[in-house]
């Protein structure tokens, strides 16, 4: 038993934790411990060896163990058994902090068994009902007082811990975060205090998202719209959060939630017009993009009063993928936080609005908060309201969509405290809301709002519940509504007279028939000092290319100060070397190699007011060891200094230059990037795959934003995607960006795929990306092995007063009258090509690169093609197999029917069919190499 163990030891394992509290507890205020561990403390003080407070309590806890191993700590006979008791008692309360959350009172539908914690029971401790009426040292325990006896202690900590709010914070490692919980909640049990006009407004917010509901429900029968029902707490609970972050000079909030409750947050927070919404429903709203989207993915944008002044609202368009729109909010709000200064991360919020299944099921949020709190993505703290409907589509049952106790337990991993609160409680939902805003703008960390409520409807208005969730809804059915609970309560207190929250429905619906809102929060008329202006670059019609020349004077300069290093900066040996060929390529003496000339294409952008963002796994080095905008000092003595960039101190005045090696993820960090890039079109941002077939693990962000989101909901985004790609015989996995698959996402000039050859191509592609006024994604196959390939280079001149060439002609002296075949080719092959050719003196070949591929350049494709009218092979040669690459979209192409004459026949070379992107084996990948250069001269059929 428990006693028989601390008449031993106070100090056995089990106890390890509550001492280091007790001690903590100590060193913060010795008067907050009981007597006698204030006396033990003060006498370890004494002993020699004692560790100061400032530092880490290990020793101490040694100590412990040490006094443990020699006897223990013992106390006088009479008071040993007090002193047990006094123990046992400040564990129970430990306890009640740890657990009180599982027997806390939070499902409305009050469908869970009576939750049994052995921790929170009397006798797990030895103590007993007559133990209730002794008094003890509360410890500390915020109650008022320092001592009391046992059953108000219990009762103080079941209504803190137990009541409406069940909440998880003792996980945290911070003790000054604990501690500021304790001392907001304990005090005052877990009960909000709220005037009469505090307890109207919540009231009013949670009747017009009920009214409105019902409203759309009865015009528009059977209509999708992911009704609220149920949840309405969420519209009251979002007004306060906007209310109190008014209060601490938040600026703006930007809002990703996916569809469920969107069009009740769209009018009831952002104060979208129902006339506008009604015009949805009916199919009357006109709109100029080519695709559009559905109601409940829209986003919107206003501005609305608060007490502490006006706040900009943006709520992100979104997907049906559910949580994928997570960290593009995040990115989004980085954008506009680096936009506002040095307090960007307390005038910007991010506020993520979950569903229950999706926010434990999706993998995005793991790698979301795994880089919350890093330096190049963390958003000082995002606030998370999960609407836990207690039910994932049609599985209601957490033992088939869940593996922790709680949907939120992935949040611990961010150590975010979370707030769960029963959503029939309005006034407690309001409580944890301003505690969670509060947290927020204290610590900068990640906060969780959990409101459990319910699914009044199915999954969508045309769903039957019954049929999956028979017991379930008998419940629902049966549950009056959270409006009408919270309204007979401030009727039953007389804060309302018994008819005016019926008034309150009648005059809403008397105004939505109006198609407006009873109380419009949004000012018409405020202007905005950090709005983003997207006007110049929102052209109508495709920019082809523009002036992306540099004077040689400045090329040199760039140059100097690319390769010059802080005074004793000592670099690795191989890198020293790539430095010093570097200077050597500005001086002249050398040719630019492709890492030096990608270099100077942010340095250039730069120097002319451009920020520039590079982002992705090993993004400073580079994969393949070419880049190198990151050095690190060799005789650096901590993981933290030492590390120079270049591109950083070009001149006193430069746009802001930002590298990240970012987590290892792909979906997560390139769905930020999207968020960046959307937020902030006069920087040049630029997400690299390790390989390019890594972005596969991003597939859904690709899908979903970079390649439709200009066509659905009219987003510019200038985000750029280097993709390693390229045949070397590394396998399956390194050698292949799946060209074909952003292939078959091109049309209505949605975004461009380019495949350059040269550094003089990257340098010009780069810099049009910028410079050009249209924002439009850029996905770009980028070489491996070509980085240092001998060939691969350019020169002084080609940087200066070259362009980004769409199509590059032969480029040796053949008589193209001669020319009997034309080889067309993208990417590394051509230079494999240009060997066998040269080699095997087959001067009737002619070579031609295809540098972009969407959208596709056809005049100049034509123009080059019309220099070899004796031409009768037309041959495509790609490395990838025929079923993948370009080769069936090309092949596709009408203008390719009309750029090849009527007596020229076009033909495909490539590897055969396959299912794998590429040969494992490096033997085959050579045979199938040889069989393709020797077709595509003519030699062999294959």
């Amino acid at each position: 038993m428990m006693m028989q163990k601390q008449e031993n030891s106070l100090f056995f394992g089990g106890n390890a934790p509550f001492v280091e509290e007790l001690y903590e507890n100590y060193l913060e205020d010795p008067a907050a411990v009981p007597d006698e561990w204030r006396a033990y403390f003060d006498k370890l003080a004494q002993q020699p060896g004692y560790v100061a407070k400032d530092v880490p309590h290990a020793p101490v806890i040694a100590a412990f163990a040490e006094q443990a191993r020699q006897g223990g700590f013992r106390q006088a006979a009479p008071a040993a058994v007090d002193d047990g008791k006094q123990v046992a008692v400040l564990q129970l309360i430990n306890a009640y902090r740890f657990l009180g959350n599982r027997k806390a009172d939070l499902d409305p539908l009050k469908r869970q068994e009576p939750t049994v914690v052995p921790e929170l029971e009397l006798a797990h401790y030895d103590l007993t009902p007559a133990d209730l009426n002794r008094s003890f040292n509360t410890g500390s325990f915020r109650m008022g007082t320092d001592h009391a006896p046992l059953a108000r202690i219990i009762e103080a900590a079941r209504e803190t811990y137990c009541g409406s709010i069940g909440v998880e914070y003792m996980y945290l490692t911070s003790t000054q975060e604990k501690r500021w919980l304790q001392e907001r909640l304990e005090p005052i049990r877990a009960h909000g205090s709220y005037s009469k006009e505090d307890k109207q407004r919540l009231l009013e917010r949670v009747t017009a998202a009920e009214t409105l509901e019902r409203y759309l429900h009865t015009r528009y029968v059977g209509q999708k719209r992911f009704s609220l029902e149920g949840g309405e707490s969420l519209i009251a609970s979002m007004d306060e959060l906007i209310r109190v972050a008014g209060a601490h000079g938040v600026q703006e909030i930007v809002i990703g939630m996916a569809h469920r409750g969107r069009l009740n947050v769209l009018v009831n927070v952002l104060g979208k017009p129902p006339s506008l919404l009604f015009a949805e429903f009916e199919g009357k709203k006109a709109s100029d993009l080519s695709a559009g989207d559905v109601k409940y993915h829209m986003g919107y944008s206003s501005d609305v009063g608060t007490p502490g002044g006006p706040v900009h609202l943006a709520l992100a368009f979104n997907p049906s993928h559910l949580e994928i729109i997570n960290p593009v909010v995040e990115g989004s709000v980085y954008a506009r936080q680096l936009r506002y200064g040095p307090d960007g991360k307390k005038e910007i919020v991010p506020l993520l609005i979950h569903g229950d299944a999706a926010v434990a099921g999706q993998g995005v949020n793991q790698e979301m908060l795994n880089f919350a709190q890093t330096r190049g993505y963390g958003t000082g703290g995002t606030i998370h309201i999960v609407v836990n409907n207690q039910i994932g589509f049609t599985t209601s049952d957490p033992r088939d969509y869940r593996s922790g106790y709680y949907c939120t337990e992935i949040f611990k991993m961010a150590e975010a405290p979370i707030f769960h609160v029963n959503g029939d409680d309005v006034e407690a939902v309001a409580l944890v809301t301003r505690l969670a805003v509060d947290y927020r703008q204290q610590f900068g960390k990640d906060v969780v709002i959990d409101i459990f409520c319910f699914r009044k409807l199915g999954h969508n208005e045309q769903d039957e519940p019954m049929v999956t969730q028979p017991l379930m809804y008998k419940k629902v059915q049966a549950h009056p509504g959270t409006r009408k609970v919270y309204a007979d309560k401030l009727v039953a207190e007389g804060t309302l007279a018994a008819d005016e929250p019926e008034q309150m429905i009648q005059d809403y619906r008397a105004h939505l028939d109006k198609g407006e809102l009873l109380y419009n929060p949004v000012l018409s008329d405020y202007k905005r000092t950090h709005a983003q202006d997207w006007k110049p670059y929102q052209t109508r019609k495709y920019i082809e290319t523009c002036d992306t020349r540099v004077p040689v004077q400045e090329i040199e300069r760039l140059s100097e100060r690319l390769t010059t290093l802080p005074e004793g900066f000592a670099l690795h040996s191989r890198v020293k070397k790539i430095i010093d060929d570097r200077r050597a390529m500005g001086e002249g003496k050398q040719p630019f190699d492709w890492g030096m000339a990608e270099n100077l294409a942010y340095a250039t952008l730069l120097t002319e007011g451009f920020g520039v963002r590079l982002s992705g796994e090993d993004v400073g080095r580079g994969t393949f060891f070419h880049r190198h905008v990151a050095f690190h000092d060799q005789n650096r003595t901590h993981w933290s200094e030492g590390t120079y960039h270049p591109l950083a101190h070009l001149q006193d005045k430069q746009g802001r230059f930002q590298c990240f090696d970012s987590v290892l993820s792909e979906e997560g960090v390139l769905a930020f990037e999207y968020g960046y890039a959307s937020a902030e079109p006069n920087e040049l941002i630029i997400w690299e795959a390790q390989f390019g077939d890594f972005a596969n693990g991003a597939q859904v962000v690709i899908d979903q934003f970079i390649t439709s989101g200009e066509a659905k909901w009219g987003r510019g985004c200038g985000l750029v995607m280097l993709l390693p790609h390229g045949y070397e015989g590394q396998g399956p996995e390194h050698s292949s960006a799946r060209l074909e698959r952003y292939m078959q996402a091109c049309a209505e000039m949605n975004m461009e795929v380019c495949v350059p050859t040269t550094p003089s191509q990257i340098y010009h592609l780069l810099r049009r990306q910028a410079v050009r006024k249209q924002r439009k994604p850029l996905v770009v196959m980028t070489p491996k092995s070509l980085l240092r390939h001998k060939d691969a280079v350019s020169t002084m001149e080609e940087l200066a007063n070259g362009e980004f060439q769409r199509v590059i002609g032969e480029i040796d002296a053949i008589d193209a009258r001669k020319v009997t075949r034309v080889v067309l080719c993208a990417g590394k092959i051509y230079y494999d090509l240009l060997a066998a050719r040269r080699e095997r003196e087959l001067n009737h070949i002619a070579i031609v690169r295809i540098e972009q591929l969407y959208p596709f350049p056809e005049e100049s494709f034509a123009a080059e093609m019309a220099r070899y009218p004796k031409a009768t092979e037309i041959v495509w040669c790609q490395e990838e197999p025929r079923n993948q690459g370009a080769w069936y979209w090309f092949a596709s192409r009408q203008h390719l029917v009309r750029s090849v004459g009527p007596k020229q026949h076009l033909l495909l070379v490539s590897r055969p069919a396959s299912a794998s992107p590429a040969v494992g084996y490096l033997a085959k990948h050579n045979e199938q190499h040889k069989a393709l250069i020797e077709s595509a001269m003519g030699k062999i059929d294959y």
